[in-house]
């Protein structure tokens, strides 16, 4: 181990006793050291500390290693752990840092890998984008839609989390623009549906439910989970309507697995009565997805009671295989 690795080591283990009390004036100083020193990691170690324990004193020690490891960042910073950990520190922080949000969106670091090069920045844009939303940065729409055009997937999911999270009216065309052209990663369109559906609620389902009959499997699913993540009690008829016009098998597992995520009294009732009285194959995809509530021990006594009920061995097969 080479001296500056032993120095690292040391520090990263001061931090870690940090957490016993982050406030004291000994752990402060010792994040303000690491935020203050050229170690990358021990700097992301300070901001992840200060991010957890929410220390809006060390606000400015935040920003200026920022825009210190902005200088040179694949040196100072390889992997960008440090930007982005301090950028995440800001936003837990709710520190209105407008300059550091904006550099950081739009910050993009090619680092060398086997066969190329690789941008390690991605986490740190989809940071400052929720950052932006969360001060309510005037002009954040015209960020994150250049960040919905992002190369990365990761970043233009992030985006699209952003304007889900900022319940702005004025993002759903944006989204729903999005949605329309497509993206290569059906996670991102599954995050523009969702988004839609956190911001337009009930009045959004009718749009997301077009894509659960697209010739795509994929779109047909990331609009199913999207759906199903949206936990909107008037999402379920568009769901069961789709279980039953659809013969696709893993269609049809999507399908009850997103009836699951909404977490309502009607869809788990739906999903019993078929672990009661549907075909075998239809019940043992049933209680697949049910095994969402595994550490529910009242659910699970229902199921278990449905699956006992049936008395057919590829049932409890299933129940034991999800449940247990």
């Amino acid at each position: 181990m080479t001296r500056r690795d032993a120095a690292l080591h040391a520090t990263l283990a001061e931090l870690a006793k940090v957490r016993g009390d982050p406030t004291a004036a000994e752990s402060l100083a010792l994040l303000k050291k690491a935020l203050a020193g050229k170690a990358s990691h021990a700097a992301a170690k300070a901001a992840d500390i200060v991010a957890e324990c929410e220390i809006d004193a060390l606000a400015p020690e935040l920003v200026a290693a920022f825009h210190r490891f902005l200088v040179q960042p694949v040196r100072s910073d390889p992997g960008c752990a440090a930007k982005a950990g301090i950028a995440n520190a800001l936003y837990r922080i709710g520190a209105a840092e407008v300059e550091v949000y904006l550099k950081g969106i739009r910050h993009v670091q090619l680092e060398p890998v086997w066969g190329g090069k690789a941008d390690t920045a991605t986490a740190l844009r989809g940071t400052c984008a929720l950052a932006l939303v969360r001060i309510h940065y005037y002009d954040y729409l015209s960020e994150i839609a250049d960040l919905l055009a992002d190369r990365e997937a990761p970043a233009r999911k992030m985006a699209a989390q952003a304007l889900g999270y900022s319940e702005n009216a004025a993002a759903v065309p944006l989204l729903r623009l999005k949605a329309l052209v497509g993206d290569e990663d059906p996670q991102v369109l599954s995050e523009c549906l969702l988004a839609i559906l956190q911001i337009a609620a009930d009045g959004g389902i009718e749009f997301v439910a077009r894509f659960l009959d697209r010739s795509e499997p994929e779109l047909a699913e990331a609009a199913a989970l999207a759906l199903g993540g949206s936990r909107l009690r008037a999402a379920l008829p568009a769901l069961t309507g789709w279980w039953e016009r659809t013969f696709n098998p893993v269609l049809r597992r999507s399908a009850l697995l997103a009836i699951a995520m909404l977490k309502h009294d009607d869809a788990i009732a739906y999903l019993l009565a078929h672990v009661g009285e549907s075909a075998p194959i239809h019940a043992r995809d049933a209680v697949q997805a049910l095994g969402l509530y595994r550490h529910d021990a009242r659910l699970r006594a229902q199921v278990a009671a449905a699956v006992e009920r049936r008395g057919d061995a590829s049932i409890q097969a299933a129940f034991a295989a999800a449940f247990d």
